[in-house]
């Protein structure tokens, strides 16, 4: 039998866990997030949607910024300069990926490391690889939270992540290996292109997969018996769905059923646990920047 991984005990758990954060300092400015994007019909959103009804209900402060679809690369940057120089505005997320000519990691970059809440600029990057991180993306601490909750076997086990981007895969697998309590995860990185998935796969008590490929994960390279948490969100085409489309991960939830130990749903799994987590580190990102001076 196949354990289905919800993410809404971990989100709620988490959502708890800000309350009392924002509950313990009454005097505290409301804390802040600016959620930047382009004013386009696209995934973000719906993500976008969900960050604000997340916000809201916690008693946190939430701005929506759009980007003209047309917006040149110097919009950008004066929309994320303001934002960095606002001291009401405490956390600060860019939609990625972004289209040529704007510059994701240039622009995210140029925010103060408090402020990255998401933790994929280049200062909060290298923090994480020198293990004294500031922020970490919200998927990443997601998907180990889920791990985390369902107490699946990671310290000093073998796991796999599959996917090696800079925003989730690899930091991810630093995550997971790094030196604390709960971690130190023997990690092997695998991706879209190695070239015998199923030998990279086996041996793994857990696989975390991010690659935003359907259907890339069944029973064909999936150890038996392994916990997957499915970090991959993709749209495909299904017309009984409404808008013609449904969202589904990287796998094959019907070849997995009943030879995977556990596996998170996809819609449901990782997407809640994401957000809650962003709110958690939007109320922390407050807090550093109170503590250096840097909040209003």
């Amino acid at each position: 039998m196949t354990v289905r991984l919800d993410g809404k005990p971990v989100a709620e758990a988490t959502d708890r866990r800000t309350r009392d954060a924002i509950r313990d300092r009454p005097g505290a400015p409301t804390p802040t997030l600016a959620s930047v994007h382009r004013d386009v019909d696209s995934p973000f959103r719906f993500y976008v949607r969900r960050q604000r009804s997340a916000a809201e209900s916690l008693g946190i402060a939430f701005r929506e910024v759009s980007l003209g679809p047309d917006d040149p690369p110097a919009a950008l940057r004066d929309r994320m300069r303001s934002l960095d120089d606002d001291p009401s505005v405490h956390a600060v997320l860019l939609e990625h990926p972004l289209p040529d000519p704007l510059d994701f990691f240039a622009a995210i970059s140029s925010v103060r490391p408090e402020k990255d809440v998401d933790g994929v600029g280049a200062a909060n990057l290298g923090r994480l690889v020198a293990q004294r991180p500031t922020h970490i993306p919200a998927v990443a601490r997601a998907a180990v939270a889920i791990a985390q909750h369902y107490r699946l076997p990671i310290e000093g086990v073998p796991v796999t992540v599959v996917g090696r981007s800079e925003t989730v895969g690899l930091p991810l697998a630093l995550c997971l290996a790094a030196r604390r309590t709960g971690m130190n995860a023997t990690v092997t990185l695998a991706h879209s292109r190695t070239t015998d998935l199923a030998r990279a796969l086996a041996g793994a008590t857990t696989i975390f997969s991010c690659v935003g490929r359907p259907g890339f994960l069944d029973r064909s390279v999936v150890p038996e018996g392994a916990a997957v948490i499915d970090v991959g969100l993709s749209s495909v085409p299904d017309p009984a769905a409404r808008g013609g489309s449904r969202a589904v991960g990287d796998a094959d939830a019907v070849s997995l059923d009943g030879w995977a130990g556990a596996l998170t749903p996809v819609p449901g799994g990782v997407g809640p646990v994401t957000v809650a987590e962003l709110m958690s580190a939007t109320v922390r990102a407050r807090d550093l920047q109170a503590a250096t001076g840097g909040s209003s």
